[in-house]
Parts: structure tokens; sequence; C-alpha cells
């Protein structure tokens, strides 16, 4: 019964990797007829003239995607609950923003209502695994759940700014929990993690440096809660499935954390667009979006791979090895920038 399971969920990935594909030009070329274009500013990290929302593409092949695995019974119904509902909210907004710039309070009251709406799908935040024992944290999980998936859904749109970046991100989280997941057997976080990375890789042959079309907050947003909620929904099989996803995608977390801590120390506007993050300051550096997207793939795949993995195998040690594995990240986000007022031309 598990062997045919996997296998749908397989074929249905294939089927969601060409759809996503196709959709994606379509998009790139009903965004050119239309005028929908990301024109580049003084805090673009671009200079051509791009369409953009093409996100879109990965909202509504993983949604389908989604909705099948349920057909085939692949995925439980409290979590596609969670990730469609919530979801389709987040991307709703995320559409509107980037065709009107919605106030950051409409997008952010609509983010708690979406994260509120998935916690109460899935029941809230599980009991977390510290050392060997099990921690519930009651109101305070549940709270600090919430957090984490706004500031999960507003940290990809954050590190959405050169080319691939975000949608690569996307495939190594997504596809690296399916494949840890797979650890205890398999489970409906290990078809769902390989329908949405597989949404994500369609779309990436047309994101790739040097880029064609743009996400747009309609996917990086969207890929943000999508991504937080399944990590919640790990934690109820694997107690140490938090961390463990948290050091996929630790490179995202830690850039975006200390951006964030550094420029709210100064008392900037949180919400106003910047180029102060590690991976903004390494592209105007380096002069390539290619080398920074390959150097976070990289350090994806060489180091927070295996150490999710070593979390996953040996779990009384998994926040030990989180711990080890971010804290290299924080200091190398600081020595590349992450924060660091920016330098205004004369």
């Amino acid at each position: 019964m598990m062997r045919r399971v996997a296998l749908e969920a397989l074929s249905l990935a294939v089927l969601t990797f060409v759809s996503s594909a196709m959709l994606t030009k379509a998009l790139r070329a009903f965004s050119r007829k239309h005028g929908l274009l990301d024109v580049p500013n003084e805090r673009s990290s671009h200079s051509a003239v791009t369409p953009r929302g093409g996100g879109l593409a990965i909202v509504v092949t993983a949604t389908v995607a989604l909705l099948a695995l349920r057909w085939f019974g692949a995925i439980r119904s409290d979590l596609l609950l969670a990730l469609i509902g919530g979801g389709i909210a987040v991307a709703v907004v995320g559409f509107l923003d980037d065709r009107h710039r919605l106030p950051a309070g409409i997008r952010l009251a609509v983010h708690v209502a979406a994260a509120l709406w998935a916690l109460a799908c899935l029941g809230g935040l599980p009991p977390l695994a510290i050392g060997d024992r099990l921690m519930n944290l009651s109101w305070v999980g549940h709270a600090l759940a919430l957090l984490g998936i706004v500031w999960a859904l507003n940290l990809f749109n954050f590190m959405d700014g050169i080319d691939g970046i975000a949608a690569s991100e996307a495939v190594f989280v997504a596809g690296g929990g399916a494949l840890l997941s797979l650890v205890g057997g398999w489970s409906d976080l290990s078809a769902g993690g390989l329908v949405v990375g597989a949404a994500c890789l369609g779309f990436l042959r047309w994101n790739w440096p040097p880029a064609t079309i743009f996400m747009g907050d309609v996917g990086s947003g969207y890929l943000g809660f999508v991504i937080a909620v399944m990590a919640v929904a790990a934690a109820r099989d694997n107690p140490v499935a938090i961390w463990v996803w948290l050091m996929l995608g630790g490179v995202f977390f830690v850039d975006a954390t200390v951006t964030l801590v550094r420029r709210a120390l100064r008392g900037e506007r949180l919400h106003e667009a910047h180029r102060s993050h590690a991976y903004q300051y390494l592209v105007r550096r380096w002069g390539s979006h290619r080398r920074v997207t390959l150097m976070v793939l990289l350090l994806n795949i060489g180091w927070l791979l295996p150490c999710a993995t070593a979390a996953t195998l040996w779990p009384g040690y998994a926040l030990w090895v989180a711990a080890g594995a971010l804290t290299p990240l924080f200091f190398a986000a600081l020595i590349a920038g992450a924060g660091r007022r920016e330098q205004r031309p004369p």
C-alpha cells in the first residue's frame, strides 16, 4: 500500500514540475503583454526590466498537487487544510501587494490569521525534544509557533531579492525535509515536500540566473508559509523535526534575522525596502547573482544537509547539532555585512 502511494506521489511530482514550468512560461508572456513588470530602482539588485508574479505558477500547481495527494490518501486532511487554507490567503494578499502595494498592517493581519488557521488545524505546536526530554510548551509554544510561521513567510519575502535564490532554497528545504522524513518511513510530509519542491523546481527553470521572470510576493510569502507549516506538522511525528527544518532553512533564517535585528536596533522602519542583507552585499561585491545563489546551494548541501541528517539519526543531540550548524552562519552573515548600514551615494 505504502509503495503504491509513494509511486503515485513521485509520478505526481514529475507532473507538477512539468506543469509549473509550462505555467511559468505562460505567465512570463502574459506579464510582458500586460505590463506586469519589475522596473529596477535604487533598491534593486537587478538592472533589467523583468516580468514578475511568476510565483503564481508555484501556488497553483502546488495546490492542485496537494489536493491530488489527498485524493490518493497520501496526505492527512488536517495538514491539507492548514496548507491550502492559509497558503491561499497568504498568496492572495501577496498577489494584491505585487499589483497595488498594500499597507503593511493589512498584510500582517492576513499573515497572522493564516498562521492561526494553520495552528488550529494542526492542534498547535507539538511537544519538542530538548536533549532526551520531551517538553510541552503549552500556550507559550503555540505563541512561538505563531510568531515562527509569520516570520518564516516574511523572511522568504525579504530573501527573494536575487535571481534563483528563493526558489532554489525552497527546493532544497522542501526536498530535504521530504527526504529526512523518510527515516521514519513514508509519510504525508514526504509526499507534501516532494510536490512543493517539484513546483518550485519548475519555476526555477525560468528564474535561474539570469532570471527571465521573478517570483513576487505571491510566491515568496506562500513558500515561507508552507515550509513553516510543514515543519510544525513534521514535529507531530518526530519531536526533533523543528530543529531539523530550522537547519535546512538556516541560511535564510540567519541572514534575515541578523539583518532585521541590526536594523531594528538602529530604529529603521523594518517594512521598508533595503539592500542590507548579507546576500545583497555579496552580490554587489562579487558582481554576480549566480555565484551567490550557487554559494547558498553549496552551503545547504555541503553543510546544513549533513547537520540535519545527523540530528535526525541522533535525536538526543539535535538541539546541539542545530546550534553548531547555525553559529558559523551567524558569524559569516556578520562578516558579509548583514544588517550593516547602507552607504548612500553622495
